[in-house]
């Protein structure tokens, strides 16, 4: 695993990112979440690549890319200061430390732009990962998705207890 992932890079997102970035989505969804969700699930969610709102969910929001020999392998977005929006690793990759490395980059982000709190909207499939690394269950949602419906839990990780973060009153 370190050996491999050893040449792995982060950087923002090219405007020429976009048609990679569909795809390592749509790979993930459709492989690494077989156990969690039906095929019409999958579908349903794997179909919001090919959307305008997928394009703008990019670009809305500082999306960092992962590549490993110039090829992008995973990404995640930080949509405003506080919410994990996506993260996705190309499913050859998973568990290999992507997205251990993506996740690390936006809590030193998000932390650095004074977040006390991030959140995320983690699938059932995410939801351990996010566990692991002291991210804490907050709400289950279930969200509609091309006409399926989809489970997955609001989570919250607390920077400033984790030290990522001074409180507000120390910070000055």
């Amino acid at each position: 695993m370190a050996d491999r992932m050893s040449g792995a890079t982060l950087r923002p997102m090219l405007p020429t990112d976009g048609p990679m970035l569909a795809s390592i989505f749509q790979a993930s969804v459709e492989t690494l979440t077989e156990e969690d969700y039906s095929d019409d699930q999958r579908e349903a969610w794997a179909a919001l690549a090919d959307t305008p709102d997928f394009a703008k969910r990019l670009t809305g929001g500082l999306t960092l890319v992962a590549s490993l020999a110039g090829e992008p392998v995973g990404f995640a977005v930080l949509e405003g200061k506080d919410k994990i929006g996506m993260l996705y690793v190309a499913p050859d990759l998973a568990r290999q430390g992507v997205a251990t490395m993506l996740c690390d980059a936006l809590q030193r982000i998000a932390a650095g732009r004074g977040t006390a709190k991030l959140i995320v909207d983690a699938s059932d499939t995410a939801r351990d990962f996010f566990m692991v690394r002291g991210f804490v269950p907050m709400v289950r949602n279930m969200v509609s998705v091309g006409g399926e419906w989809l489970g997955n839990t609001t989570m919250e990780f607390d920077l400033v207890a984790a030290g990522l973060n001074k409180p507000a009153d120390e910070a000055s």
